[in-house]
C-alpha cells in the first residue's frame, strides 16, 4: 500500500510538471548550433545535480508524511531523539560537493559561452549589426552593403559576429533554437557571437517587454547552404530599396508587424550614426576602440 500511494504521488507531480511545461516554448532544449548545445547541456547538468537533492527531499516528506500518520500504530515514537552522526554528514556533505561542483561549472561555462567570445572556426565570419526598433528588428550586413528588417539570413556552418543596439527603449535579442539572449541598449553596442551547424528557418524574437507591440517583435533567421546564402544576398541586391539616415528614420518609425523588407545599399555609418545619437555625435570605434565622430 504504502509504494502504491509513493507511485501515484510521483505520478501525479510529473503529471503536474509535464503540463506545466506544455505550455512554455521547448526551443532552447532543441538547439542548432554549437552555443546552444552548450547552454543547453549546461542547463540540464545543473538541473541533475540539483535533483540529487530536490528528489530525495520530496521522496522523504512523503514517506514521513505516510509512515508517521496518526493512524499508524506501528510506527516507532522517540520524542527525544535529537541527533544523528549519519544524518548531519549526508545533509551538510553533499549539498557541499554539489555546490562546489556546480560552483565550478558556472566558472567554466561563464568564460566558455561569454558572448563577446569570437568563436572558433577555420571558416571566416560574416558580420551582423541588429537595431532593435519599435517594434521590429533591422539586421545590417555591413560587408555585403546590404540590409533587411525582420529576417536575418545565416550561411550554416558559419560564424556570426553580431553587434547590437537599440533605438527604442532597451530589447533583448534571442534565437532560442542557436544561442543566448543579449541586451539591446540604446547609445551602446552589445555582442554575441552565434552559429547554426544546421539548415533551417529558426524562430527570434525580443526577450524582454518592450510596449504594446512586443509581441508580434519577431523575426526569422534563416540557416541556409552557402549558395542559398549568396542567392538570398543577390536577391536582395536587386532590390530598388536603399537605406540611408533619411530612409532609415521613416523605417524607425514605430509600427507592428512590419514586413521583411530588403535594402540593397545602406549608408555604412549608419549603424554608428544610430548610436551616436545618444551620445552627443560620439561612438565608440569597434576596432580600435577609441571616440569618433559619427558622420552623415
Amino acid at each position: 500500500m504504502k509504494h502504491k500511494t509513493l507511485r501515484g504521488s510521483m505520478g501525479a507531480m510529473s503529471l503536474g510538471l509535464m503540463t506545466l511545461l506544455s505550455g512554455c516554448n521547448m526551443d532552447v532544449l532543441d538547439p542548432k548550433g554549437s552555443v546552444g548545445l552548450a547552454e543547453r547541456d549546461l542547463i540540464a547538468t545543473s538541473t541533475w545535480a540539483m535533483l540529487i537533492v530536490v528528489i530525495p527531499v520530496i521522496a522523504l516528506t512523503l514517506w514521513f508524511a505516510w509512515r508517521y500518520r496518526a493512524t499508524n500504530t506501528n510506527a516507532e515514537y522517540r520524542p527525544n531523539w535529537a541527533h544523528s552522526t549519519g544524518i548531519e554528514i549526508a545533509v551538510w556533505t553533499i549539498p557541499t560537493l554539489i555546490i562546489l561542483f556546480l560552483g565550478v561549472l558556472t566558472w567554466k561555462s561563464t568564460h566558455e559561452l561569454d558572448p563577446y567570445r569570437p568563436l572558433e572556426s577555420s571558416v571566416k565570419p560574416i558580420n551582423v549589426e541588429v537595431v532593435a526598433l519599435d517594434w521590429k528588428w533591422l539586421f545590417i550586413y555591413p560587408d555585403l552593403g546590404i540590409a533587411s528588417i525582420n529576417q536575418l539570413e545565416l550561411p550554416v556552418g558559419t560564424p556570426v559576429n553580431f553587434n547590437i543596439t537599440s533605438d527604442s527603449v532597451m530589447n533583448s535579442f534571442f534565437i532560442p533554437q542557436l544561442g543566448g539572449q543579449i541586451y539591446a541598449m540604446a547609445g551602446m553596442q552589445t555582442k554575441l557571437h552565434l552559429i547554426a551547424d544546421e539548415a533551417g528557418d529558426y524562430a527570434g524574437e525580443s526577450a524582454n517587454f518592450s510596449g504594446k507591440g512586443f509581441s508580434d517583435m519577431k523575426f526569422r533567421a534563416i540557416a541556409s547552404s552557402p549558395a542559398d546564402f549568396n542567392a538570398w544576398v543577390a536577391k536582395v541586391r536587386a532590390s530598388s530599396n536603399s537605406l540611408d539616415m533619411n530612409r532609415y528614420n521613416v523605417v524607425a518609425q514605430p509600427g507592428e508587424q512590419a514586413p521583411v523588407t530588403y535594402f540593397s545599399s545602406v549608408d555604412p555609418k549608419l549603424f554608428h550614426n544610430i548610436i551616436a545619437r545618444y551620445n552627443n555625435g560620439n561612438v565608440m570605434d569597434l576596432k580600435d576602440d577609441s571616440n569618433c565622430k559619427a558622420k552623415g
